[in-house]
């Protein structure tokens, strides 16, 4: 058994990944802010701390004995960040300094940072590690930022970190509404309503879905791996899937409502480097995560 602790515990990816971890028989310490996560979500057998970690005074004394840190507290409402740069940037990237600060200060063994392709910006595909970031947006650029703070902690003291790179991340208790609301609960939201599944522009954009449970597979690999500090991993599916299609794996009727401005048109991850470095691929098929939501969404 060891001491973990989670940032963003509250959340959509955090509180899956405090469910595992208490399975494997960790104590899990989470801190969460209750601003996009939900407190319903927290597992019972964890110690909940309702803080914000723009607040250093206040969270630095919980990383006491900790072994690892997961570090997936942000906000990740991308237009917000091009509305309020200043705010985002004091949780996403402050907010970060200050959890890699505590982790110093504790003689925390291991940080392992949720980062976003965010980073990446527009890119010739598959999008791979080696690709330059380009980030278009304040939250693509504080994503950045945080894992170069993750790099620069692991050169000036030793503390080892990790930087995992999320691509579309779907699955239970990911909602229509919140921090990053995505194509997949917002058309099962619309059926569930009996609403036509209202599709963005032609439909043919496509995006790299990875079911959560892979997600949290590929923290706990990290934390358990010997991989060489600083690094970026990319964890997705390495497969594109259009709007048309899981519309259509989803059923029901469709309209096509005007395309958006500024959103990259295809994305699709290589993720050869985790599968080398990690021995990690995805488990779960978009097919049959999407009939797992179904039941949830009591669709089928």
């Amino acid at each position: 058994m060891a001491k973990v602790l989670v940032t963003g515990g509250a959340g959509f990816i955090g509180s899956h990944l405090v469910d595992k971890l208490i399975e494997e028989k960790n104590e899990v310490v989470v801190i969460d802010d209750l601003s996009l996560g939900k407190q319903e979500f927290v597992n019972p057998a964890a110690s909940f701390y309702k803080m914000d970690i723009r607040d250093f005074s206040s969270i630095k004394n919980l990383f006491g004995g900790c072994e690892a840190v997961f570090h997936l507290a942000a906000d990740p409402r991308l237009p917000l960040s091009i509305e309020n740069p200043l705010l985002t940037h004091e949780i996403n990237v402050t907010g970060t300094l200050n959890v890699l600060e505590a982790c110093r200060m504790a003689n925390v063994k291991k940080v392992i940072f949720s980062s976003s392709c965010a980073v990446y910006g527009d890119q010739v595909l598959p999008i791979s590690e080696k690709n330059e970031p380009n980030p278009k947006s304040p939250y693509g650029l504080h994503k950045l930022i945080g894992e170069e703070y993750m790099r620069l902690y692991s050169d000036l003291f030793g503390l080892k970190t990790v930087s995992l790179r999320y691509f579309n991340v779907y699955g239970p208790r990911k909602t229509a509404e919140g921090g990053y609301p995505m194509v997949i609960p917002i058309f099962l939201k619309q059926k569930k309503e009996g609403k036509k599944l209202t599709i963005v522009g032609d439909g043919e954009q496509t995006r790299d879905y990875i079911n959560v449970k892979d997600v949290v597979l590929a923290n706990l690999i990290v934390w358990n791996s010997n991989l060489k500090s600083g690094e970026c991993l990319n964890i997705g599916s390495g497969k594109q899937t259009s709007v048309n299609k899981i519309a259509e794996v989803i059923g029901g009727e469709r309209e096509n409502i005007p395309p958006r401005s500024g959103e990259m048109r295809f994305i699709e991850a290589d993720i050869s480097k985790a599968k080398e470095l990690l021995g990690w691929s995805p488990t779960i098929k978009l097919e049959e995560g999407i009939v797992e939501l179904k039941k949830e969404w009591a669709l089928e």
